[in-house]
């Protein structure tokens, strides 16, 4: 056991300075803090004292979160509007050394924010602000001529896709076939009705739920029948697959035909939000830095069970990870 835990640890050390490029749908997300104590005399509802605010990268800018916490380099792409949340998302990014001249301004658009209301350490209410719909093709054309300039620069891509309009069927036809001619890998972070967009990537990674909405499983099947939902995406999207299935682990096939089921590392789960977004910047991590698909997906489910133990949207460090890995 000694000999696969030094070389799992051995790999997280390999993470340093990797440069990976994410791209998808960035947002902004402001937390409201307050203390609750008492109704409104106006309506049913409870007042909400507010003591501080907060704001931290939200969407596939966590995932760039991530892959800094994670001591490699992280240039963040995707879509943000002319407003002022564009510039308090970007000092965000910019704090935590995220490289953000990848973000690109779209006049049709505004920068997507979450506004979450905070008392007693529940959410309360949430906010969205958002103009739905896709990039038109200025604004993909945009997109693609950037990555066409960082590629060679680049260890690795993750696909962030939150359905909110940054990837559209054409820029990821041209993203893969890029990454595949230049031999690089691209892991992708799914959403079921884009399943058609992600054919011969190198790695997608659906959670349960977004697997058997992208088969024609019913939810009440899809525990006992992961391996078949596995084997179909497989198939059908020529690329190997990874399910993350929360409290039950991972599983992951591979093109080789292999299927492989991991146990969770978690120890006690407080709050899944931002599990996925930790995972998938931890696979490409491992898969940039040599690792099999197996080890890729063993250090990842190490890395979402620390994530699962903190609050809020939260990331892992490589001492962390590390430790973890050790201590199992």
């Amino acid at each position: 056991m000694g000999g696969i835990m030094n070389n799992l640890i051995r790999i997280v050390e390999q993470f340093r300075n990797k440069k990976i490029l994410v791209i998808g749908d960035v947002m902004l997300d402001k937390y409201i803090w307050g203390e609750v104590s008492r109704i409104s005399p106006e309506a049913p509802v409870q007042i909400v004292n507010v003591v501080k605010e907060s704001y931290a990268p939200g969407g596939a800018a966590n995932v760039a979160n991530n892959i800094v916490a994670l001591s490699a380099q992280a240039f963040m792409v995707g879509i943000v509007g002319n407003d002022e949340t564009k510039e308090k998302l970007i000092r965000e990014l910019k704090k935590r050394n995220i490289e953000v001249s990848g973000l690109i301004d779209d006049g049709n658009k505004r920068t997507i924010q979450k506004v979450r209301v905070i008392g007693r350490n529940q959410q309360l209410l949430r906010f969205d602000y958002e103009k739905k719909g896709y990039a038109d093709i200025e604004t993909e054309n945009n997109i693609f001529n950037f990555i066409l300039k960082k590629i060679d620069d680049i260890d690795a891509v993750i696909v962030s896709d939150y359905a909110k309009g940054v990837i559209t069927k054409n820029l990821m036809k041209k993203l893969i076939e890029l990454c595949n001619k230049r031999n690089k890998i691209i892991v992708v972070d799914p959403k079921p009705k884009h399943k058609d967009f992600y054919k011969n990537a190198t790695l997608i990674t659906p959670n349960h739920t977004e697997a058997y909405q992208m088969t024609h499983f019913l939810e009440e099947e899809a525990d006992s029948n992961v391996e078949k939902i596995g084997k179909q995406l497989l198939t059908e999207l020529n690329s190997n697959i990874l399910i993350t299935k929360g409290e039950k682990g991972m599983s992951l096939f591979e093109k080789n035909k292999n299927v492989t089921n991991i146990p969770t590392f978690a120890k006690e789960v407080y709050d899944i939000i931002g599990a996925g977004d930790t995972s998938v910047a931890t696979v490409a991590l491992a898969l940039a830095s040599g690792s099999s698909f197996e080890e890729a997906a063993i250090i990842a489910n190490h890395a979402a069970g620390i994530t699962v133990g903190k609050v809020g949207t939260s990331t892992v460090s490589t001492d962390e990870l590390k430790k973890n890995i050790e201590n199992e």
